[in-house]
């Protein structure tokens, strides 16, 4: 086995260090999360690995004998492709379709039974309820609904399986329908994405999952929101840009749907702006906002760390790396 040396600079993954290392080899490892960036630079000058959940192209640039990059999630399109070396490879991580997919279902529940409403209420001294209220709605249950997943890739698959479980019919579009349905769902409907808007027009609940790439960004438009119930929820755990921001805004707004779970945004929380947009979402009632969290169980990150090791061990031994993904 050979001696690799690797700088890690994702915060979150270097909390894992003792799993990353378990193996025991003889590796230089460079837990740089917290370095500046030009010491980072000069660490990444000579990395053969680099465990990272985005590279610039500055950084690439300056990894020249870099062998493999491991992205620590399941999105690249923070990896500046082009300016790697030749023979460098890319690998991701998965495991966080359960804990999504549960952030999901939570949303689903807290949106349809306006629970930030009632919430600040009773926290205002009111007590509203159909018992008292005239005006309040009854509330729907999960097997009464209708849920549409836009991606079936494995956050889709596995909001599919648990909605399923409770009732929820469940139905979708992906780039190729032809692909089968995954183990475990049970869809009443599949479409390819040119049936996005006969989805849209049939779900309660349009749920977001596919990834961001030339394809999919601004998915979902003023188009889009034009064909969804009224009374429908859109909830996004893909990427923000998969929405247009701005006719998201003006469908919440004007309440042409009924409201929305944002867990991805359209930037980061950059010079104090929070949440990270340039509309007000925070002033709208009818959202539930949370911090890109939806995936942050410790279970994924232990089973990511996991992953990592095991592709290090192998380059270091010379055998074949899983999850490659495409440099084109």
């Amino acid at each position: 086995m050979k001696s690799l040396r690797i700088v890690v600079t994702d915060p979150i993954i270097s909390r894992l260090e003792d799993a990353l290392k378990h193996d025991g080899a003889a590796h230089h490892w460079d837990m740089a999360a917290a370095w500046t960036p030009d010491r980072q630079l000069d660490a990444l000058g000579g990395a053969d690995v680099v465990v990272c959940s985005s590279l610039s192209p500055q950084q690439a640039a300056a990894a020249a004998r870099l062998q493999l990059v491991h992205v620590t999630g399941a999105g690249y399109d923070k990896i500046s492709f082009p300016g790697l070396p030749p023979e460098a490879v890319v690998a991701n991580t998965f495991h966080h379709a359960r804990p999504v997919a549960e952030h999901v279902l939570m949303l689903t529940l807290m949106l349809s039974r306006n629970v930030l409403a009632a919430d600040r209420a009773v926290r205002g001294g009111s007590w509203k309820t159909i018992a008292t209220d005239p005006d309040v709605p009854f509330h729907p249950t999960l097997g009464g609904m209708t849920l549409g997943l836009v991606g079936m890739g494995s956050i889709g698959a596995e909001v599919a399986r648990m909605a399923g479980a409770l009732g929820m019919d469940v139905r979708a579009v992906r780039r190729n329908p032809g692909a089968g349905v995954p183990d475990g769902t049970a869809l009443s409907w599949m479409g390819g994405n040119h049936q996005l808007r006969e989805l849209l027009a049939e779900s309660d609940v349009v749920v977001v999952t596919v990834p961001l790439d030339a394809s999919t960004e601004g998915m979902i438009g003023a188009a889009e929101f034009a064909a969804m119930k009224p009374t429908a929820f859109l909830i996004n755990v893909a990427r923000g840009p998969v929405v247009d921001q701005d006719a998201l805004f003006d469908a919440l707004e004007s309440q042409r749907i009924a409201g929305a779970g944002i867990d991805v945004w359209w930037g980061s929380p950059a010079d104090g702006v929070v949440p990270p947009a340039e509309l007000p979402f925070s002033s709208l009632p009818n959202t539930v906002l949370t911090p890109h969290h939806s995936g942050h169980a410790r279970i994924t990150f232990e089973r990511r760390a996991a992953d990592i090791a095991d592709n290090i061990r192998r380059l270091a031994e010379g055998r074949e790396l899983f999850n490659l993904v495409p440099r084109s």
